[in-house]
């Protein structure tokens, strides 16, 4: 019985071994479209994949972050300008995706554009608050999505979608856990129904890093900016020992944040 035991056990660690060794080959042919590359994962992600020798299609917000994103890489990498709550925008990003992928199809599309503000305790919040971020982070990734699937299906490529693990608990008010928590039940959804076809279906669930999304000193003035806002019942249920509190801890934030990054 320990025999067979330890032929599994060994079997278990030849096939992985195996497929960790498994690398997709022909790089230079396969075109990778990445949203919210102005800074943080996008920007990093678009860099490496370039140097890894992949067509890399970035969208960014402002010309700026793609002028940037441009000098830093080869002339494999285009950019393109994409606002992911606008529809005639995600139209025109898509027939420029589609003038370069001919067709071989989209291999890669990764959804990393979002927010995390509006942010401050859900009662200081308004409903156009809320949609702020649903619109960047949950709404815009499933148009992106629905409109370069049919190239993703063609290549019987992978799409990624940039969530949190405040997909998962919801550790902040406001918008941005719900947005997360959609990006879930949406890519579950996803990669049941694209199976058939091929395409693959993957979340990445990052917790926290130093980068645009977490920057504490904007968090503080969207809190302090929806506590502006609030009702006066509000202000006067929480009061503002309650503000200086939360105001303190995101200072405390930007003191950490800053020493991260030296």
């Amino acid at each position: 019985m320990w025999l067979y035991l330890a032929a599994l056990v060994g079997l278990y660690y030849l096939l992985r071994w195996y497929r960790e060794r498994q690398v997709v080959s022909n790089l230079q042919d396969k075109y990778v479209f990445i949203t919210g590359c102005d800074s943080g994962f996008g920007n990093l992600l678009a860099s490496q994949l370039d140097l890894r020798g992949l067509r890399v299609l970035a969208a960014c917000l402002t010309e700026k972050g793609a002028e940037q994103l441009r000098d830093q890489t080869s002339d494999r990498l285009e950019t393109v300008i994409l606002d992911v709550t606008k529809t005639e925008s995600i139209s025109a990003a898509t027939q420029w995706v589609k003038e370069r992928v001919g067709d071989r199809g989209l291999w890669g599309l990764v959804n990393n554009a979002g927010i995390s503000i509006p942010f401050a305790p859900n009662e200081w919040l308004t409903k156009q608050d809320f949609m702020k971020i649903l619109d960047v982070n949950l709404l815009g990734l499933i148009e992106v999505t629905l409109s370069l699937l049919p190239l993703v299906r063609k290549a019987r490529g992978r799409v990624v979608n940039i969530s949190s693990i405040m997909g998962r608990v919801s550790l902040l008010s406001g918008g941005y856990c719900i947005s997360k928590y959609g990006v879930e039940a949406f890519s579950d959804s996803l990669r049941r129904e694209l199976c058939y076809f091929g395409v693959k279906v993957a979340m990445i669930e990052p917790g926290f890093f130093n980068t645009e999304v977490t920057n504490s000193e904007k968090i503080s003035g969207a809190i302090q900016e929806a506590w502006d806002q609030a009702s006066p019942e509000a202000k006067e249920v929480y009061g503002e020992k309650f503000l200086e509190s939360t105001l303190r801890v995101q200072a405390q934030k930007v003191y950490t944040g800053a020493r991260w990054k030296d």
